[in-house]
């Protein structure tokens, strides 16, 4: 299965919290990879598109909420690979759509809607059949990739990347945003001894996500294998909880791609890129020390998100 990328670029951030701090600091910039499925959701859903269509399905059957990046890029990666997609949407249908949605649709997906209270139990097995029942064989991906394809996918993003850069054993620690761990999770499987995974929840009490990093790891890892404590969470860039910003968020946001030309997304990047300087800033890091920042994507939803400002701004 083949898809027309471009080579993530590698682009160092010069500025006077780095130099102050004595790192050098790089951004992997999965967001330039392709225009539609792109940073870490290519990665999440590359060995889910290729298991489905190797056990001969054509319908893909996913969930995500109304401004999601995952639903985004399964609705483009469908049409680009022959697939049907159904999106499971929380909540309920409001008109006109947002431009997450709207894109889903012109890209020929399904959507249907699910209360909030059906939509918590998309993982049980009673909701799940009765998808299956009203759809027919559909292949399900679980909401975000979460699953141990989606971990498997995500264990190409630092190696691949590095090692066509020629930078495979160069950086201390890789940041990333985490939101369902699954990214996190193929990281750390991926990195060499020394090299250490940051993660920054994007939710609220993300402290839980530990849990599910190991849950990820101990499957993944099936042979008995120990699994590797080479990570770390910090869960005090959270801004509120999941899509949740305020004004100092927006300004560093808006700060930091003026200066460094680097586009972040308000509900991961930005929350991470902020942890990152602010950790600088309190001498976390060594000096020395050469940090990389994975870019994860999701610029599309900053459409939806300045929308729902302007509107909360007004009231």
């Amino acid at each position: 299965m083949s898809l027309i990328f471009l080579p993530p670029p590698l682009q160092q951030i010069n500025s006077e919290i780095t130099r102050n701090a004595g790192v050098d600091l790089y951004v992997l910039r999965l967001d330039l990879m392709h225009p539609w499925v792109n940073g870490n959701k290519w990665f999440k859903l590359k060995y889910n598109l290729l298991e489905a269509k190797e056990k001969d399905f054509t319908t893909l059957l996913t969930f995500g909420g109304g401004y999601s990046n995952h639903i985004y890029a399964t609705a483009a990666a469908g049409n680009l690979f022959g697939f049907r997609t159904i999106g499971v949407i929380r909540g309920e249908e409001r008109l006109p759509l947002n431009p997450t949605l709207s894109f889903a649709v012109q890209q020929g997906m399904q959507l249907v809607y699910l209360n909030r209270e059906m939509y918590r139990q998309r993982n049980t097995p009673a909701l799940q059949e009765y998808l299956q029942q009203r759809f027919g064989e559909v292949f399900i991906i679980p909401e975000g990739g979460s699953n141990l394809n989606g971990v498997r996918g995500c264990t190409e993003i630092v190696s691949n990347a590095m090692l066509t850069a020629g930078y495979a054993y160069a950086f201390d620690h890789i940041c990333v945003a985490c939101g369902t761990a699954t990214t996190l999770a193929g990281i750390a499987l991926s990195l060499h001894e020394g090299q250490r995974a940051i993660a920054f929840p994007v939710l609220k009490n993300g402290a839980f996500l530990a849990q599910e990093i190991e849950t990820f790891l101990t499957n993944y890892l099936a042979s008995g294998s120990p699994a590797p404590s080479n990570w770390e969470l910090m869960c005090d860039y959270h801004f509120g909880g999941y899509a949740k910003v305020n004004d100092e968020l927006l300004l560093f946001s808006q700060q930091f791609t003026q200066q460094h030309g680097v586009p972040l997304d308000y509900v991961y990047t930005a929350k991470m890129f902020y942890g990152v300087m602010d950790l600088l800033q309190q001498g976390f890091f060594c000096k020395g020390d050469r940090l990389l920042l994975v870019h994860t994507g999701g610029l599309q939803g900053n459409v939806g998100m300045e929308e729902r400002l302007q509107r909360f701004s007004k009231i």
